[in-house]
């Protein structure tokens, strides 16, 4: 006897993507399991932009931080 409303709340584990299923007889891949599909290049101007953009909020807190003495 089930407490669920939904009449197929247990068919989840014994409908063809129970328990057991890791996907490789549907013709799909579950889990990303094999994906061969390499990684892309490193895009290295976006990466520059973000080290800029830390530094740049680097300086501005030590700059309140010095005007307010908060560095002693």
């Amino acid at each position: 006897m089930t407490t669920s409303p939904d009449p197929h709340a247990t068919d989840a584990m014994a409908g063809p993507h129970g328990a057991g299923d890791h996907g490789d007889e549907h013709g799909h891949d579950d889990h990303a399991h094999g994906g061969d599909a390499p990684l892309g290049p490193v895009d290295v101007m976006a990466w520059a932009a973000g080290a800029v953009g830390i530094a740049a909020g680097l300086i501005v807190f030590f700059a309140l931080a010095a005007a307010t003495g908060g560095l002693g």
